[in-house]
């Protein structure tokens, strides 16, 4: 019986892909075992006992680089979860002895992964960023295999990683032949008109919130045929639809217009949508690939090492998106990048085939080859 040990947490971009490679090698295996390490009062530690895995808490936290009075209190506590985390985690692999140890970021999966190789377990990381994270970029060095979800991430990493380019895997109902673009208008209730679809996940952004707004006045100022469905996340909740109404606009009267505080049906969103008008992380990257949408990509600077922006540049780079940097936005820019791809639907198409050509169609079989190969099985 293959027994497999997951690593990774913090955030959903790093929780998602574990719970998705484990559904991928349950496919091959079925009767596989699985523990997920994580962090006791990170995400992981609801989320993955809610999708049915045991979890295994282990304390680990970042060192902050600011000295203030109080990162100091937690970098001694970073610290002392360092020093203990070795123990650790060499309890958690020699109980749970696993065929294969996988991490996907997070700190929480250094020391999982650095005890795994120590102990001479075949190792492998996922990395979902096109700009890696010191986490996986450290561990790059020492483990048997590194997946990339795109290739550009292989320049950041230590020239003796070995890695392979496997994409990411993407939710089900993400995919190019789910649900198709009229079928998916009628659900929302939209006529066929041309859909736009702008969010900036589920706390909201203010700087897309903003841009939003704008964009449904120049519409209805215009009297425009397009449709706009708008989620302004957490950080809107108290002000959008305030902000809309003193503009004369009333959401809930409006047959072109969808605007909530939360997407819960977001692949119907997608596929509905022509244009998609979104931050860049690296699931939303691959989802658009997935679904074959053209985009205006406006990337988070608030991220570590600005990987969203490195995320944004493979469709930038590939004619499969327009990138617009936070610092750079303005209403009048955004407003003028819309009204180019809606006035040209040859262009708007060409985005969107550019983005379904850079998707790596094969994610979950370049996935368990790599798996395969490391636990001998090939």
């Amino acid at each position: 019986m293959l027994r497999v040990l997951l690593a990774g947490g913090g955030t959903g971009g790093h929780i998602n892909p574990a719970l998705a490679i484990a559904s991928i090698i349950k496919e091959h295996n079925p009767d596989a075992e699985f523990l997920f390490a994580g962090t006791p009062n990170g995400m992981e530690a609801k989320l993955i006992p809610q999708a049915g895995y045991n979890f295994a808490p282990i304390k680990v936290s970042g060192f902050q680089r600011k000295p203030t009075p109080k990162n100091l209190v937690r970098n001694a506590k970073a610290a002392a979860y360092l020093a203990a985390s070795g123990y650790r985690s060499h309890k958690i692999i020699s109980d749970f002895k696993p065929d294969i140890v996988i991490g996907t970021g997070g700190y929480v999966s250094y020391p999982i992964l650095a005890k795994a190789v120590q102990m001479g377990i075949p190792t492998v990381i996922h990395e979902q960023n096109a700009f890696p994270g010191i986490t996986n970029r450290l561990l790059a060095k020492k483990v048997d295999e590194v997946m990339l979800t795109v290739e550009e991430a292989a320049q950041h990493l230590d020239a003796c990683a070995k890695y392979t380019v496997t994409g990411l895997p993407v939710r089900a109902g993400f995919s190019a032949g789910a649900i198709n673009r009229s079928e998916a208008k009628k659900q929302l209730g939209l006529d066929e008109s041309l859909c736009i679809f702008s969010f900036g996940g589920s706390l909201g952004a203010g700087a897309i919130n903003n841009g939003a707004l704008a964009l449904i006045k120049w519409e209805k100022d215009g009297n425009l045929p397009i449709n706009h469905i708008h989620g302004y996340g957490k950080m809107g909740k108290d002000t959008f639809l305030q902000r809309l109404a003193e503009s004369g606009i009333d959401s809930e009267k409006d047959d072109r217009l969808i605007v909530k505080e939360y997407i819960h049906n977001m692949d119907v969103c997608l596929a509905a949508a022509d244009l998609i008008i979104c931050r860049s992380g690296a699931s939303t990257i691959s989802e658009l690939q997935a679904m074959g949408r053209a985009s205006v990509l406006i990337p988070s600077p608030n991220v570590t090492a600005n990987h969203q922006y490195h995320n944004a540049m493979v469709l930038g780079r590939a004619g499969a998106a327009v990138v617009i940097e936070e610092k750079n936005l303005t209403d009048e820019l955004l407003i003028e990048k819309v009204k180019e791809l809606t006035d040209d639907p040859e262009k708007l198409n060409a985005l969107s085939k550019r983005a379904a050509d850079t998707y790596v169609k094969d994610t979950n079989d370049r996935i368990y080859a790599v798996i395969k190969r490391l636990i001998g099985k090939e």
